[in-house]
């Protein structure tokens, strides 16, 4: 056994009788023997007793009279029996029957087995593909619910449940691997709850005052200087004070981390020497990923991601976790038998009328059946167990029209979707929808119910195509600076249901935006055929890294315009770790298995010339937007007047100073001039009393020449002050230039300008 103590208590258990009346087997000095069943090595054999079927996964606590131990639970509707495996310490393993069956849920407690053992499972049932049955009890399977997992996925023949190598490809899959996959799977782990979270405050942050900042916590630590050299790339050395720092002056509310869910990499990523670096091939739901600890994996990355998460409280900063549960590693019918698989295929995943296959909305090969209860209960466990027990404070949902599917098309009034709205704890926290999946019928940007927010990718298109030059007109900018009210204006829903970005993960860096029109992708292996062709993208002149002092500077204008935009932009905006300091990916718009320089922050940045001003650019706009209501509202903007001096709340004008026209909107521009009123704010502050604030004049202007402004003159304003001007390179402090209402100013070329109007 794995310890002293595990041993004595097994004893004692075994001189007491098996409380289920399974057999134990006696040792023989070779080889134990248990109900029929060949142990790798000869020794006490604890005794299973009935246990019980909640909750699932292991759970170490008390047994009957006392007795310490380990509760195990494993829903395998269709299975025919199950055995729960123990791994000592050298990977001896010995198979218990687990032969209590309620509900579906087959169960049993184990005396003596503590935390820190690793375990997994055998289910017994038919191979019969064509039905989409698969089950193989010669590969282990990891649980679920295990909440810690041990050891690395490398996806050798073994840990596929067909063989993988069979001469006729075309029917691999049919055709049972018989070999034991147990020495070359990760297992899971009995864990222990037992921190405390008493001195523990969540943020709480409002959806309005929210500012994301999308990070991987590997690549945020790995080159930076100030975290310790065992902690980089770690859960520790996201929490490290050097780490927290840089998100407390940049003026960000929450860190939204790219999966930390226990991730397998693909097999063909592997025989390339490449990795998954992203992480969007999840396969244990409950388990923080063992390869971002730096404190141990036999159950430490538990209390090392907690302790992070404490860390970034204690800074102000909450935690949105990036979770991917449409699709599993396990991928289509030629993927490994890693878990679901194995225990219920049909129970588990959507099949087709050819239940050989998988229902792949995903583009991964297969697609979690969120209808099913079992399903829908793993996803809701997981979600309330990372929030009451893990300490988050929302998610990203991965693709999320593939879970709010009902049989086949998307629906929002699917079985997911109403079980979040109702189920009191995941009700109160962020919930941010990815709105597509690559079905048919998935696009769904606008469509979500609330309680809700979205990623906006309209927001991206437009703005990156306005300052590129590639808009026919300014409609659809007007409304992606204004909320998208066209998309989220119904059903009780804000401006903060949209989440503005520009970049993200997937893409283009914001430097690589203005450096690079094409992918350059070819370090991925895959021949430069992977990742989207839609960049939307202008290199300034030259594809690629350049010596031209013009071209450079263009490019830091536009970076500084397009961070201006999105952090003025009414709505919650998203910023990607190193964007604020110009980090590029050479052009790589894909860098999904990239662990290495490609993808980790440059943290040299923000001492060079051009991105260190990019640097101090972004926390003045962040303090910006916090010091000032008018840049975060609540409600949307009606565009009449409300206020008693007449005054709209949201106006619109020409380059001659005039309200634009119905007729504006439809002609070419290059430019948009948008005054927002701070008279008149929605909503009342925690006293009750009125909201108000300065009013401000923001001016787009992405022609590549200047161009003459008329300011609007009173009763708009009497004069207006500069505070942010993307022409000047120099952003540390405000410009401060004073220009009278009715004045013409000349507005340099492709330039956003912040005026502050004076009363």
């Amino acid at each position: 056994m794995s310890s002293a103590a595990e041993q004595e208590a097994v004893a004692g258990a075994v001189r007491g009788g098996a409380r289920d009346g399974a057999a134990v087997a006696a040792d023989t000095g070779t080889r134990g023997v248990l109900n029929g069943r060949p142990r790798s090595s000869p020794g006490l054999v604890p005794p299973v007793w009935p246990g019980a079927p909640t909750p699932l996964g292991a759970r170490f606590r008390d047994g009957p009279e006392g007795v310490a131990g380990t509760n195990f639970a494993l829903w395998a509707g269709g299975a025919e029996a199950v055995e729960l495996c123990l791994f000592d310490e050298d990977g001896t393993e010995t198979r218990l029957p687990l032969g209590e069956l309620t509900h579906e849920i087959w169960h049993g407690f184990v005396p003596g087995i503590r935390p820190g053992r690793r375990y997994g499972y055998r289910v017994h049932g038919r191979w019969d593909p064509w039905t989409g049955a698969r089950w193989n009890p010669a590969k282990l399977l990891l649980d679920p619910y295990a909440r810690a997992v041990d050891g690395e996925f490398t996806l050798p023949p073994e840990v596929y449940g067909h063989v993988r190598d069979w001469p006729e490809q075309h029917v691999a899959d049919t055709v049972r691997d018989a070999r034991d996959s147990a020495p070359y799977v990760p297992k899971g782990v009995v864990v222990h709850d037992d921190d405390d979270w008493s001195d523990d405050r969540r943020p709480k942050t409002p959806w309005a005052d929210s500012v994301i900042y999308e990070l991987h916590v590997r690549g945020f630590t790995m080159r930076h200087p100030g975290v310790p050299e065992e902690l980089r790339g770690t859960y520790a050395g996201l929490a490290h004070p050097a780490a927290v720092e840089h998100l407390t002056r940049l003026g960000v509310t929450a860190v939204e981390l790219l999966p930390v869910h226990q991730f397998a990499h693909e097999d063909h990523l592997l025989r390339r020497g490449l990795r998954n670096y992203w992480g969007y091939n999840s396969v244990g739901y409950f388990a923080p990923h063992a390869g971002y600890s730096a404190s141990g994996t036999a159950g430490q990355q538990v209390g090392e991601f907690k302790r992070m998460v404490k860390a970034l409280h204690a800074a102000g900063i909450e935690v949105i976790l990036d979770v991917v549960y449409n699709h599993t590693a396990e991928a289509g019918e030629l993927g490994p038998t890693l878990s679901l698989r194995g225990i219920d295929n049909r129970g588990y995943y959507r099949l087709p009328p050819d239940a050989r296959r998988y229902a792949d909305y995903t583009g991964c090969g297969n697609t979690l059946h969120v209808v099913r209860p079992q399903v829908l209960r793993l996803i809701t466990d997981s979600l309330r167990y990372w929030v009451t027990e893990m300490g988050v404070d929302g998610f990203r949902f991965d693709l999320a029209a593939a879970l709010a599917r009902s049989m086949h098309d998307v629906d929002m009034l699917s079985p997911f979707l109403a079980v979040i709205a109702q189920d009191p704890v995941l009700r109160r926290v962020k919930l941010i929808a990815e709105p597509w999946d690559v079905g048919s019928g998935g696009y769904q940007v606008g469509a979500f119910p609330p309680l809700w927010t979205e990623w906006n990718d309209r927001y991206r298109d437009a703005v990156r195509d306005f300052w590129r030059g590639a808009l026919p007109d300014v409609r659809d900018l007007g409304y992606r600076l204004s909320g998208s009210s066209d998309l989220y204006a119904w059903g009780g829903r804000r401006p903060y249901a949209s989440v503005n970005f520009v970049t993200a993960h997937d893409g283009f860096t914001l430097r690589d935006l203005v450096t690079y029109e094409h992918k350059h992708n070819e370090a991925n292996g895959e021949g430069n055929r992977d990742g989207t062709h839609d960049n939307r993208a202008w290199n300034c002149g030259t594809e690629g890294e350049s010596e031209d002092p013009a071209v450079n500077a263009l490019r830091l204008r536009q970076i500084r315009n397009l961070l201006t935009t999105l952090l003025l932009s009414t709505g919650v905006p998203m910023l990607v770790a190193g964007d604020e300091m110009g980090r590029t990916q050479g052009g790589n718009n894909n860098a999904y298995c990239q662990d290495n320089e490609v993808s980790w922050l440059d943290w040299s940045l923000p001492d060079r010339p051009g991105t260190a001003q990019l640097l101090a650019l972004t926390r003045r706009l962040l303090a910006l937007r916090q010091s000032h209501p008018v840049l975060r509202r609540r409600a949307f903007f009606s565009g009449r007047p409300h206020a008693p001096d007449g005054l709209r709340d949201l106006a619109w004008f020409t380059a001659s100073g005039e309200e634009m026209t119905e007729a504006d909107w439809w002609a070419p521009a290059p430019s948009v001039c948008l005054y927002l009123s701070g008279r008149d704010i929605p909503g009342r502050d925690a006293h009750g009393e009125a909201i108000t604030d300065v009013s401000f004049l923001a001016i787009l202007h992405a022609a590549g020449a200047p161009a003459s402004f008329r300011l609007p003159g009173e009763p708009w304003a009497r004069s207006y002050e500069v505070v942010v001007d993307t022409s000047r390179e120099d952003q540390s402090a405000e410009p401060g230039t004073v220009h009278p209402g009715g004045a013409s100013l000349l507005v340099p070329e492709r330039c956003a300008l912040l005026l502050r109007v004076r009363e």
